[in-house]
């Protein structure tokens, strides 16, 4: 069995993520997608949201599983028995760092393998943080984020204190 684990951070999840997922679903026998605890962050969204988020959004997909890790993802990647690491692309800013990151997986385990895939193109400019901000200025989600979590993030971002220029934020 051919499983892959697709880490990131999620904060939230985007239709760039799921472009990722649904393609990398389509190549191989289990995605777990996992969440990286980033304890040097603050993330908007708790591991138990994120978690929700991903399950809503991939419910479709029978051969996906959601989780959650800490420290070394060779580490994790071992006790899932996974041996292909998904990582997505956007652009090539995003390839250096990733490319250096897959040389030092491949350093401390040289068994798994990193498969860089390109999102889409009506997504390369997509981000979470992007997805944060132009909802924090009272800018529309859809399509940037799978329609089922927009009110979701949404009220999260208002219970935040996400209102700008005393105009509440709206769908």
């Amino acid at each position: 069995m051919k499983i892959a684990v697709y880490p990131g951070s999620f904060d939230p999840v985007t239709n760039g993520h799921l472009d990722i997922i649904e393609r990398a679903a389509g190549v191989f026998d289990k995605v777990i997608v996992s969440i990286l605890q980033n304890t040097s962050k603050k993330p908007m969204f708790s591991m138990e949201e994120k978690v929700y988020l991903l399950q809503r959004v991939t419910k479709h997909l029978d051969n996906v599983e959601i989780d959650y890790f800490s420290g070394l993802l060779v580490n994790y990647m071992k006790n899932k028995k996974a041996n292909v690491i998904i990582k997505g692309l956007r652009a090539v800013s995003d390839f250096e760092y990733e490319f250096q990151m897959a040389l030092m997986n491949n350093k401390l385990e040289p068994n798994i393998e990193t498969l860089f895939m390109m999102t889409s193109s009506k997504y390369s400019y997509l981000s979470s943080s992007i997805v944060k901000e132009v909802g924090k200025l009272g800018g529309c989600l859809k399509e940037l984020v799978p329609d089922e979590i927009i009110n979701e993030i949404l009220r999260k971002i208002k219970n935040e204190g996400g209102e700008q220029n005393g105009n509440p934020i709206t769908n």
